[in-house]
């Protein structure tokens, strides 16, 4: 990109893979990238598998087989904060502004968010027994600011402790794109590999509790995840990216996920993982951008990927409302427990499509749409560019 916007220097004549692509200059709306919602998918699965885990529903043999394949199931989370970080870069456009970056981040997310706190703050005056949350609890969960307090951090619908740090890096966003811009691609591998190594260092005292508390929901801690996938969506972008390809990249990622179960659990596995998922994103951008094959772009597998926010959001609801029938922990045979995990799955996967169906996509228009002919937006000064949604590859 060679166009330089206010706020920042010029950058270096580079060509992105998309434009080489294409033989011409960068369109104004970058190429979708359907294999990253995909693999949003897939991530959403290993969450899924971690709660069937979590709750039991397999004993014997088969609960010890769930648990291989789908104890290390949280480092999906660390999934989605990489990519989150890459789609985001990917996607920003010069000119744009924090305001209405921040205005797009909140459509996106909170109605989802708002809706499953009310489901999740209903099942909790349920005869499920589940704890019920103080006014302090449902204010910070609803604010997005739980994660920031140990005691709080998975009340109401657990999984939101997530939406907190994602909150805080779309905060932290405006300031880090500028930062990318300025550095170029020599800088930016080196804010990478600072990232890396702040991943190892937060590990290390995570797993010999030199902080007091844990750190895997603390949303400052999960932060450089989120630099690192914006750091290689930015090489990308300057065609300096040199990773490798799909295929070893999931087997590195792969290899990394079953190397969890061997480090303290917690943050520390985020280590496991993040060599792994950081390569794979980017290869499997560039799989799209070159019209190589790829398995994550199939039509019903990036349908799903559109799905799996609202899947993620819900699917914890449902296992929790399961146990006014199933009971905590029922540890069920084969052929049950995989009656009794399908059931869930479906149900989990009927009430995303409603979530996303009626409230999603609905409520975005709503807090998106255009301002009046006549109404004219205040003049802001040193606008700073931000980035607006790839078709395909929604965060």
């Amino acid at each position: 990109m060679t166009t330089a916007t206010p706020g920042t220097t010029r950058e270096p004549p580079a060509r992105t893979d998309a434009a080489a692509a294409a033989g011409s200059s960068p369109p104004a709306a970058r190429p979708s990238l359907p294999s990253l919602t995909g693999l949003r998918w897939m991530a959403a699965v290993l969450v899924f598998g971690l709660h069937v885990n979590n709750f039991g529903y397999f004993g014997g043999t088969a609960g010890h087989i769930v648990t291989w394949a789908f104890g290390a199931g949280a480092t999906g989370v660390s999934f989605f904060f990489v990519l989150s970080g890459f789609v985001l870069t990917w996607s920003a456009r010069p000119g744009d502004r924090a305001p209405a970056f921040w205005r797009r981040r909140i459509a996106r997310i909170y109605p989802v968010h708002l809706a499953t706190l009310v489901v999740a703050f209903l099942l909790a005056f349920t005869p499920a027994h589940l704890p019920k949350p103080t006014a302090g609890q449902a204010l910070a969960n609803a604010l997005l600011l739980h994660s920031w307090w140990q005691p709080w951090w998975q009340t109401l619908d657990p999984v939101s402790w997530s939406l907190a740090c994602e909150a805080f890096f779309y905060a932290a966003f405006p300031l880090l794109l500028l930062l990318l811009r300025r550095l170029g691609a020599r800088g930016a591998t080196v804010l990478g590999v600072l990232s890396v190594l702040a991943v190892l260092a937060l590990a290390w005292a995570d797993a010999h509790h030199w902080t007091g508390e844990s750190l895997y929901s603390f949303p400052a801690a999960r932060l450089p995840e989120f630099v690192l996938g914006a750091v290689t969506a930015r090489l990308v972008l300057l065609g300096r990216w040199r990773g490798p390809g799909p295929e070893a990249s999931l087997a590195l990622a792969i290899i990394g996920y079953f190397l969890v179960p061997q480090v303290t659990p917690g943050y520390p596995a985020t280590v496991c993982t993040l060599t792994g998922f950081t390569l794979l994103i980017p290869a499997a951008a560039l799989a799209d951008l070159k019209g190589l094959p790829s398995l994550w772009r199939h039509r019903r597998l990036v349908r799903l990927g559109e799905l799996s926010f609202a899947y993620y959001m819900i699917h914890l609801l449902v296992l929790r409302a399961g146990t006014m029938l199933l009971g905590t922990k029922p540890h069920f045979g084969v052929a049950a427990g995989l009656a009794v995990t399908a059931v869930a799955f479906a149900v989990s996967l009927g009430l995303s499509w409603v979530l996303y169906e009626a409230v999603e996509r609905p409520a975005r228009r709503l807090l998106l749409r255009r301002r009046r002919p006549g109404a004219r937006p205040a003049p802001q000064r040193e606008p700073v560019p931000l980035s607006r949604e790839a078709p395909a590859a929604r965060d």
